[in-house]
């Protein structure tokens, strides 16, 4: 792989230096690299020496002088530069494992690499974790980790893993908790399997590490038509249940899913802490909302406009209630158009697994002169869906404009453009 620069950020170093999308980046005074932990550690220095290699092949020496925390500016391609370690589970719930041929490439990686989770937060199971990552670990007091729990129940973790060393888990956790090492836990909740009295020992097992342990996010199982494994859908009952087990422990937290498939209120915001764990769909309901209250809305537009938000039925409810009082804008028209997942089947209710024609059915028949939709539709830096086809054809075939809303957290974006009309 290589430390490959992908691109350069403007009125930097790298800029400055010529540093161009393609090049590799070799050595930093002397040192190879194997990740951006790597890098920044090496780069804390007021004068460093690199080798990059050119997209010529041709090798540069380049002595640079700068302020000791300074950067370079360079965005690498990955933030790892040798192999990432691989995920060596079969979980009875994987999501990769269920996804049909034909999706772009990247969503069939199943990474389980300690430096990602650390870098990027992905969740990570430890089960290939080995004494020398632990021993850098230690040495660079590395964190907060990511860690997909699931359960503290040895043998049941193994089943659920289908690996054997996933036994280890709570052992892997003390460690943390003696060494100080931090970490956010998740449990996808498999109804029947680790729900019940299985996660309340789970719980009680994590409270034991008492501050190590960030915050716990319990999130359901999510169960496509293209799922093998006979699995349990969380009902009204099931996410009743866990938000009241959830509710007798400290810094556990239910995912927004829980609430809604409770038909309970989305719980303030106190509720989520500092909303460790929002790339997990906890509490982002909430800030959403949160946030939209206190955005300046104008009191009308120049000209009569339509607005339709094409988004998940996760968020429709949300966005209900937000409709209304932008449609008070005088000359404003909000719509929102909830987009049906037949491509996954209609229990998965998120906006990052929204296909092309999925989201063409919903707007055909739609008259309107913008449709918004969030950026997590799209893959990052990009403007492609998950089935591999682009916003470019989405519009060819609804001949409509879109606005990509880049933070799905917040609507600022939005009614900043509102304010232009």
């Amino acid at each position: 792989m290589g430390a490959i620069v992908d691109s350069v950020l403007d009125n930097s170093i790298a800029q400055d230096l010529g540093i161009q999308r393609g090049d590799e980046l070799l050595t930093v005074d002397g040192q190879k690299m194997s990740d951006m932990i790597d890098y920044e550690f090496y780069m804390k220095s007021e004068c460093v020496t690199i080798v990059i290699k050119r997209t010529n092949g041709e090798l540069e020496e380049i002595e640079i002088e700068k302020d000791y925390d300074e950067d370079l500016g360079i965005v690498f391609q990955s933030a790892v530069f040798d192999r990432i370690k691989p995920c060596l589970n079969h979980c009875i719930f994987c999501f990769v494992d269920q996804q049909p041929k034909g999706l772009r490439d990247t969503l069939y990686i199943k990474d389980d690499d300690y430096r990602l989770s650390y870098l990027q937060g992905t969740y990570i199971t430890l089960t290939n974790l080995t004494e020398k990552d632990k021993e850098r670990i230690k040495r660079m007091h590395l964190g907060p980790f990511y860690v997909s729990v699931h359960t503290t129940n040895p043998e049941l973790r193994v089943k659920m893993l289908r690996n054997p060393n996933a036994g280890k888990a709570l052992e892997n956790l003390k460690w943390f908790r003696k060494n100080k090492i931090p970490f956010n836990a998740q449990i996808v909740l498999c109804p029947g399997i680790n729900d019940g009295k299985e996660l309340e020992r789970t719980l009680s097992d994590l409270a034991q590490l008492k501050t190590t342990v960030l915050s716990t996010a319990i999130v359901p199982v999510g169960i496509t038509q293209f799922r093998k494994e006979k699995l349990k859908r969380v009902d009204v009952k099931c996410a009743k249940e866990t938000i009241e087990i959830a509710s007798k422990f400290k810094r556990v937290v239910c995912s927004d899913e829980f609430f809604l498939l409770a038909d309970e209120p989305i719980p303030p915001a106190k509720y989520y802490g500092n909303f460790s764990q929002l790339d997990d769909g906890v509490g982002a309901l909430r800030m959403f909302y949160d946030d939209f209250k206190k955005l300046k809305l104008p009191k009308q537009v120049s000209k009569p406009y339509k607005i339709i938000f094409a988004c998940s039925y996760a968020a429709k409810d949300m966005l209900g209630k937000i409709a209304p009082k932008l449609n008070k804008i005088k000359n404003l028209e909000v719509k929102i158009c909830p987009v049906k997942s037949t491509y996954w089947g209609e229990d998965i209710t998120v906006a990052g697994l929204i296909t092309t024609d999925d989201l063409i059915r919903t707007l055909k028949d739609e008259i309107c002169d913008m449709v918004v939709i969030p950026s997590v539709m799209l893959r990052p830096y990009s403007e492609d869906f998950l089935d591999g086809k682009n916003l470019d054809y989405v519009k060819s075939q609804t001949k409509k404009d879109f606005f990509v809303q880049q933070n799905i957290y917040s609507l600022k974006e939005v009614v900043d453009f509102i304010h232009t009309i």
